[in-house]
């Protein structure tokens, strides 16, 4: 899949998001790229043969203080992952919206285990 689509598809899973959501999303992005970095993998503790389809780099929502200021909140999805697991657009489609809420949950707090 191009690029320019895959992109599109994570514009639509964030697009789906209820509205009760969005609208409390607050100083975050949200960027496509190819793989994790070797110091994302690093920092993770990520062995090479582990995929990793999305990353959610800041400080949760529940851990920030009355006055929080900082830079943005950094939400990756990761297309070789994706695209390695997910064979049709569908596939990928259902991936990415999938990868999206999961990341997403980490900004509003959630741990891997309640995200499971």
């Amino acid at each position: 899949m191009d690029e320019k689509r895959f992109r599109e598809l994570v514009g639509e899973a964030l697009d789906s998001l209820p509205l009760e959501f969005t609208r409390k999303l607050n100083n975050v992005s949200v960027v496509v790229e190819d793989a994790p970095t070797d110091a994302q993998r690093k920092k993770l503790k990520l062995p090479e043969n582990i995929l990793l389809f999305g990353l959610y780099e800041g400080v949760p929502q529940t851990k920030r203080g009355n006055y929080y200021s900082s830079i943005p909140d950094k939400i990756t999805i990761f297309k070789n992952s994706i695209e390695m697991v997910a064979r049709t657009e569908e596939e990928i489609k259902a991936q990415v919206r999938s990868t999206v809420m999961h990341e997403i949950g980490h900004h509003f707090g959630l741990s891997e285990e309640e995200l499971k």
